[in-house]
């Protein structure tokens, strides 16, 4: 193989018509790829992440991409084996990612959704659990399948995908060595760093909170975190800025709005059934009501991304269509996916196996209507898939608002099973199960995504990356749902150790429904937000996510992409532009893979330990600005240290 200096500076930018990406493995070159210690390497990695992230997800509401951890540390491990004479390539590497990094999504689905059917007595056991995960899971990789061609190569540069970039330059990084090496290590090593002092020894808090004066309970907020950052800059000023736009939408109008408003109210405004609007915070106001309104804009914005991508997804299938039954030879090596009969034969298997394996919809009705929820699964997850996919390309896999197309998909079974009289518990389960297999395609859509773009860029052959993938899914899901069942059997759900947020909001949003007192009026205003974003030519799919997650998620983001903007503007010189920005993407790559690597350990830790580690700045609990403060100059240092770093160049 040809050695090289890294990725090709065309792996940032959008290509020239009829032009090509020319990847780190030249389509030409045969290497080890798909071997036994890469697939096995990845398995046993999926799973320790898998139940970790599991953890977190029920504890925090949130999880993380694996996909940058668990290719550090296949590094690592491929280390050590070279010195044992055991040598392996960067695309074994990346198939060892590949394979792991599928049970972040796996855990993600059902954390999100699960727990409310113990919340309502109707506990699942391990082998429904495991069905559906398999079931999401390789829906969300299979329907991914002929979309590849078109959003990770001919999308190359309008779709960043952040995470599969920043893997890919870890991966290369790695093999190159050298001064390029460094960049990437030092920016893991700082964010790390952070990461300890902010959520592991909390001697700094890991948010600050401004409050805004004369506007009743607007505040601005920033989540002190070294991987958003480094996201912002590797997606640049633009999508941040739309993002953060969407986010100050909510923290400064529509938040305050809705206090205002709520001052002369005497009784709770549902969905909350205890509080005055006047007696809560901006918080409370964000979780009751915001959260609505951000999800009928992400859903309204997924529909118009559905209704534009309808001839990418055509083209893309009349291309898969025309090479079913090729043999490999027919296409080059990295544009070599799994054929389309696959697809077919898989969705179908799956479709069967949710309406004629009893098991898997537990106790909802007969055939017809396990058929029935079967093919809604098969629709919302086609669906999602495609939004999802995009998502993550503007804005990666950690802030893929997976809540939020789960919440979209259970409005629309809840509203079949409503009008078929399908409203006891067992209706609500079954919309919840349908929600659930959603949830896990959707996010592991956007996982697969981000792995594929990673396979693109460093010349992976994608029908290899597909198969480990697929591989990942089938022997993650079974401790994934045992990990869970294990958390409700010792804390239960919704109590103070396991609040399982997401899957609250998901049974609040299904009792909703079907009691026929869902907030339509606040889904209807993000439905109508994104419709206005799209007549004033704003993109509405990034500026609803900032709708719908907290603006404290997104002014990281911003921050990172105005260092961005602010080198591209006063570099003058073409080639140190490049080497500046290709360091800042280093760096940030390094940010993002610290940082999850860290939030890993912190959720292996609290996995073992049953309880997240005390720290030792514990004692900043009762200094709240002080605090603030505090984090506030560690992440202006953070930022500093990065800004000046590049400037070296």
């Amino acid at each position: 193989m040809a050695q090289q200096n890294g990725l090709n500076p065309k792996a940032y930018v959008e290509l020239e018509k009829g032009e090509s990406y020319p990847p780190y493995i030249p389509a030409q070159e045969n290497i080890a790829e798909f071997t036994f210690k890469a697939v096995g390497l990845g398995v046993v990695f999926g799973i320790i992440f898998g139940a970790a992230n599991a953890y977190l997800g029920l504890r925090a509401g949130l999880t993380i991409s694996t996909s940058i951890p668990v290719a550090v540390m296949a590094v690592a491990v491929f280390r050590l084996l070279a010195k044992g004479g055991i040598k392996s390539t960067i695309l074994e590497t990346n198939i060892a990612q590949t394979t792991g990094s599928a049970s972040s999504s796996v855990a993600s689905g059902i954390i999100f959704t699960l727990p409310a059917l113990f919340m309502w007595g109707l506990a699942p056991d391990l082998l429904q659990m495991t069905i559906l995960a398999m079931c999401g899971g390789l829906l969300g990789i299979l329907f991914m399948i002929p979309l590849r061609k078109f959003l990770i190569e001919k999308e190359h540069g309008k779709l960043p995908y952040p995470e599969g970039t920043a893997c890919a330059e870890v991966l290369v990084a790695n093999e190159v060595g050298g001064s390029k090496a460094k960049y990437i290590f030092w920016g893991m090593g700082v964010a790390a760093l952070f990461k300890t002092l902010t959520s592991w020894l909390k001697v700094i808090p890991d948010h600050a909170t401004l409050k805004i004066p004369f506007i009743k309970k607007a505040s601005v907020g920033i989540d002190l975190s070294a991987a958003l950052f480094g996201v912002g800059y590797i997606l640049g000023p633009r999508i941040a800025a739309i993002m953060v736009g969407g986010g100050l939408l909510s923290a400064l109008i529509i938040i305050p709005a809705i206090a205002y408003w709520g001052d002369a109210r005497t009784v709770p405004l549902f969905p909350e059934t205890t509080n005055l609007i006047k007696d809560m915070s901006a918080g409370q106001i964000w979780t009751r009501y915001v959260r609505y309104i951000g999800a009928g804009a992400v859903a309204m914005a997924g529909i118009i991304t559905l209704i534009r991508s309808i001839p990418v997804m055509i083209e893309s299938f009349k291309v898969g269509a025309k090479h079913i039954g090729d043999g490999a030879t027919s296409v080059l090596r990295t544009s070599n996916d799994l054929p389309l009969k696959v697809v077919a034969i898989g969705v179908t298997a799956i479709i069967l196996v949710l309406t004629f394996v009893p098991s898997a919809f537990g106790s909802i009705g007969g055939i017809e209507t396990r058929l029935l929820a079967a093919l809604c699964v098969a629709l919302f997850s086609f669906f999602f898939v495609t939004v999802a996919s995009r998502i993550v390309g503007l804005v990666g896999v950690t802030s893929n608002p997976t809540s939020g197309m789960t919440i979209a998909a259970l409005l629309g079974t809840a509203t079949i099973f409503l009008a078929m009289g399908w409203t006891d518990n067992a209706g609500k389960a079954g919309t919840l199960i349908v929600g659930c297999v959603v949830a896990i395609a959707a996010s592991i859509s956007g996982d697969t995504s981000q792995d594929l773009k990673s396979g693109y860029l460093l010349g992976a052959t994608p029908k290899r990356q597909q198969m480990a993938e697929l591989l990942g899914v089938l022997t993650s899901a079974t401790f994934v749902c045992l990990a869970v069942l294990l958390l409700a059997e010792t804390f239960g759900f919704g109590s103070k150790e396991l609040p399982a947020p997401q899957a609250t909001l998901m049974k609040l949003v299904i009792d909703g429904v079907l009691d026929q007192n869902l907030p339509w009026t606040l889904v209807a205003i993000g439905a109508g937000i994104a419709i206005l974003c799209e007549l004033v030519k704003i993109p509405s799919l990034p500026f609803a996510v900032g709708v719908y997650l907290p603006v404290s998620t997104m002014t990281p983001i911003f921050i990172g992409g105005l260092i961005r903007h602010y080198f591209e503007k006063k570099t003058k010189d073409p080639e140190q532009l490049d080497e500046r920005r290709e360091r800042g993407v280093l760096l940030g790559s390094g940010f993002v893979g610290g940082e999850g690597l860290l939030g890993v350990g912190i959720a292996a830790v609290a996995f073992i330990q049953s309880k997240k580690p005390d720290g030792i700045g514990s004692g900043w609990a009762g200094s709240e600005m002080l605090a603030m403060l505090a984090g506030a100059i560690g992440f202006a240092l953070l930022v500093t240290w990065f800004f000046r770093l590049i400037k070296k160049a």
